[in-house]
């Protein structure tokens, strides 16, 4: 087993890993124009559309569930 280091060397070639390590590339800037296009395959727009569809389709489904219960309830 080799011997440890101390702290102070571990340290100081801290500073020279970070020189080496390059940061990722952040997201390039959207217009909002460009995110509200309609656009088939597998594109961020479609994934935006998808949601927002999907949103719809569970608040409709849900407003008519509870107008169901509201009328079934008051029929009885």
């Amino acid at each position: 087993m080799p011997p440890a280091q101390p702290l102070s060397a571990i340290d100081s070639a801290e500073p020279t890993l970070q020189a080496q390590v390059e940061p990722a590339p952040g997201p390039e800037p959207v217009s909002q124009q460009e995110l509200n296009a309609w656009r088939r395959g597998f594109t961020p727009q479609a994934e935006i559309w998808n949601g927002r569809l999907a949103m719809l389709g569970l608040s409709v489904g849900l407003t008519v569930l509870l107008l169901a219960r509201i009328v079934a309830g008051s029929q009885s």
